[in-house]
């Protein structure tokens, strides 16, 4: 039997359907003799922290609940948790919403993160294919700024905990995890970057040939109250048909994919 390559490092709350097709679609698309997958439930208490107790092929993390602590902190935090237990010379970070597609995906991955020594990781700013209006919008409102003599809202890109994957070794050499009180792998990002290594960003395009990011899935089909723009029918009907076109019902009716041997 060989080695693992790779560690896979999945945070987990409240979402038991995608939680399973995460899990499922991560199974039916790979070879499990290379890979660990760590999925740390963050108290969830609910039908999905029991449907991870019964998948056999993973290592379950329970972590129990912090007194005032704020979604963004449970996620990375628990991404951090699982990040201690990583002994593989790779590991990749995805969320629940994150769906792998094609059977070729983990060698196209290494294969861009080893194309270099100096890479220490790669992924996603944002994993979703934006239009030529939304890009023109951007491109528009830019423009203005600067003839108005505004500053531009440019943001810091970062690779996303949704699809990342980074050297474990250059992670344990600068010495950061992703808890920052920011964003989950913003700190981590910059502190690689100031070491010297390299950052690649993957195009969405190229990238989701292999793996799709539901977009905002997690709060469209879990809506917080005041959660205006994900609770609108709008969104959750964008949603259900990303998942159609991924035959979900077909991977969640396998039950087999549960288990070491399917």
């Amino acid at each position: 039997m060989q080695k693992p390559e790779v560690t896979i490092i999945i945070p987990n709350y409240k979402t038991a359907g995608l939680t399973k097709l995460c899990l499922r679609s991560l199974r039916l698309h790979t070879n499990l003799e290379r890979i660990k997958v760590i999925v740390v439930d963050n108290d969830s208490r609910d039908a999905s922290t029991e449907y991870l107790r019964s998948v056999e092929w993973i290592n379950l993390i329970e972590r129990p609940a912090v007194p005032g602590e704020t979604g963004p902190q449970m996620h990375a935090r628990a991404l951090d948790l699982a990040l201690a237990e990583v002994d593989t010379p790779y590991f990749m970070v995805m969320h629940t919403d994150t769906i792998v597609i094609n059977d070729l995906w983990l060698d196209f991955l290494i294969n861009r993160l080893i194309a270099s020594p100096k890479i220490a990781g790669i992924g996603s700013w944002k994993l979703e294919i934006v239009s030529p209006w939304k890009r023109f919008g951007k491109g528009f409102e830019t423009f203005f700024r600067r003839l108005l003599g505004r500053k531009s809202n440019k943001e810091v890109r970062y690779l996303r905990s949704h699809c990342a994957m980074y050297r474990t070794a250059h992670v344990r050499q600068v010495g950061q995890g992703f808890f920052d009180d920011t964003t989950a792998g913003k700190s981590l990002h910059l502190a690689l970057v100031k070491a010297g290594f390299e950052m690649y960003f993957i195009e969405s395009a190229e990238l989701m040939k292999f793996i799709r990011h539901l977009n905002h899935a997690t709060m469209i089909l879990n809506p917080q109250p005041k959660d205006r723009k994900t609770s609108k029918p709008a969104a959750r009907q964008r949603i259900e048909r990303e998942l159609e076109s991924l035959h979900y019902r077909e991977i969640l009716a396998d039950d087999s994919l549960d288990r070491l041997q399917a």
